[in-house]
């Protein structure tokens, strides 16, 4: 599978002859509302064989070339370059598959062992119906090996809603996590409607994790934070009630998420991890925070300061970082999840949490701002579908931001109103994708669900093989 940036001219139809790609076969895979539309700077995912790599600073042709096992002049021919010195951060090149020529009395179960993947891997990159029909001189795609990761997905949709995107995309995650049962300050939990949704979960053999928060979209929630961290009845009383929800729910992972807490309550939060970890532990249940966007341990502000990822780190099961919000809806325009600053908070983690305890967050909506600016102005936020729909409507060439890996445009509504929109797209979520692998993660955790965007999850699925746990397999 690749990724292929529309350039002035093009048309679906010469697009899906170029690759020898049927134009429904692309027109499906990207949902185009409107395959006759097309605009520039737009990203298209081709199912065909290979796969794209987005150029990192600092990267050569030679260092991506042995990355994936090929020559430099091959990936100089498969990109038509002709100076193998120019490489600009940001771009997209085409790595072609490997290919294997079938020798005299091989068999299928011999190719798997010499390039380490599977026979039903090189059946299906090869669309062969039965492991006995090749041949000798018969040419083979041989398919790359994927890491295995987990993927969590939080959602605040309705019910019904919910239910329907883990029935699109079910296959994908590992863990679902339905936000949030909102602690009171007596320790009790305001309740969710979330039956239905668990009980699909785990039809489509996915874990479902409880998220408890202290704060809502009008509510920081600092004060309420305090009142329950800084009392050791309180905060017994907060893990029996969650104990006593997934016992009867049938959640089998928790998910902590506090933000705002005020600094001086950081080790009365580290001990609430503790105490959960205590008696989850002996149900056989995972525990597991979310942790804001740190950079260092001095980091100051209500958001970062209590947020102990060394601690985190150790006392739980494994930690998500909520790596987004960089482009928040109050704020001026900007990427929300901008490479070069997730990029930053993953290595911070990494110098205090093992890389098989961290969660990349990975944010899939876009956003859409007024020019000039004004301060208190709220962004207007929908799906990456809807930011190409309206980038074809306005005739908005797309940019593509290199250092941090994500598209944007600017343009004039009917009243002649200036506006500016970042969202995700191919090109960004292979750039995330690359992230997790080049810092060997444990897995991706979105936010959230109920976002259109098939670009991602093709594209997660092209990149990765997706655990499911054991113990509803």
């Amino acid at each position: 599978m690749i990724i292929y940036v529309v350039k002035g001219g093009d048309t679906l139809w010469k697009i899906a002859n170029r690759y020898d790609v049927p134009m429904e076969s692309i027109s499906q895979l990207n949902a185009l509302t409107a395959p006759s539309q097309l605009t520039i700077g737009q990203s298209i995912i081709i199912p065909h064989p290979g796969t794209s790599h987005i150029v990192e600073s600092g990267e050569t042709l030679g260092t991506i070339a042995q990355q994936y096992g090929i020559s430099t002049e091959t990936l100089m021919e498969a990109n038509q370059l002709t100076d193998p010195n120019v490489l600009y951060q940001g771009s997209v090149l085409y790595i072609p598959p490997v290919k294997h020529v079938v020798q005299p009395g091989e068999t299928l179960w011999d190719i798997s062992i010499w390039y380490g993947t599977t026979v039903q891997a090189i059946m299906s990159a090869n669309q062969l119906e039965s492991p006995n029909n090749i041949y000798s001189g018969m040419s083979l795609i041989i398919p790359r090996f994927k890491r295995t990761i987990e993927v969590n997905a939080y959602t605040y949709q309705p019910s019904a809603t919910a239910v329907q995107s883990l029935k699109d995309i079910g296959q994908l995650l590992t863990y679902f996590s339905p936000f949030a049962y909102k602690i009171k300050e007596d320790g009790s939990l305001e309740g969710l409607n979330d039956e239905e949704m668990i009980d699909t979960a785990l039809s489509k053999n996915i874990t479902p994790m409880m998220s408890i928060t202290n704060f809502t979209s009008t509510e920081a929630g600092s004060n309420l934070a305090h009142v329950i961290l800084s009392s050791t009845s309180l905060r017994e009383k907060v893990i029996k009630n969650v104990l006593d929800v997934m016992d009867d729910k049938g959640y089998t992972a928790l998910n902590i998420d506090f933000e705002n807490v005020l600094p001086e309550d950081r080790e009365n939060y580290n001990k609430l991890l503790q105490s959960a970890v205590d008696l989850l532990h002996t149900r056989g249940y995972i525990v597991s925070t979310a942790l804001a966007p740190k950079t260092s341990t001095e980091q100051s502000g209500v958001l970062y300061e209590a947020h102990d990822y060394e601690a985190h780190g150790r006392i739980t099961d494994f930690v998500v970082l909520m790596t987004y919000e960089w482009g928040y809806r109050m704020g001026p325009p900007q990427a929300i999840s901008p490479l070069d600053q997730m990029r930053k908070v993953v290595e911070y983690a990494l110098s205090v949490i093992p890389a098989e305890k961290i969660f990349l967050g990975f944010q899939i909506y876009a956003r859409d701002w007024l020019l000039p600016h004004v301060q208190g102005q709220e962004a207007e936020t929908f799906s990456p579908q809807e930011a190409i729909r309206r980038a074809i409507k306005y005739g908005a060439s797309i940019q593509y931001d290199p250092t941090a890996q994500s598209p944007f445009y600017r343009y004039s509504d009917e009243k002649g109103k200036a506006h500016e929109v970042w969202f995700e797209d191919a090109r960004s979520a292979q750039a995330k994708f690359e992230l997790a692998k080049d810092y060997k993660l444990r897995g991706i955790s979105y936010w959230a669900l109920g976002f259109p965007y098939p670009q991602n999850w093709a594209l997660l699925n092209d990149n990765f093989t997706i655990k499911k746990l054991s113990k509803y397999s």
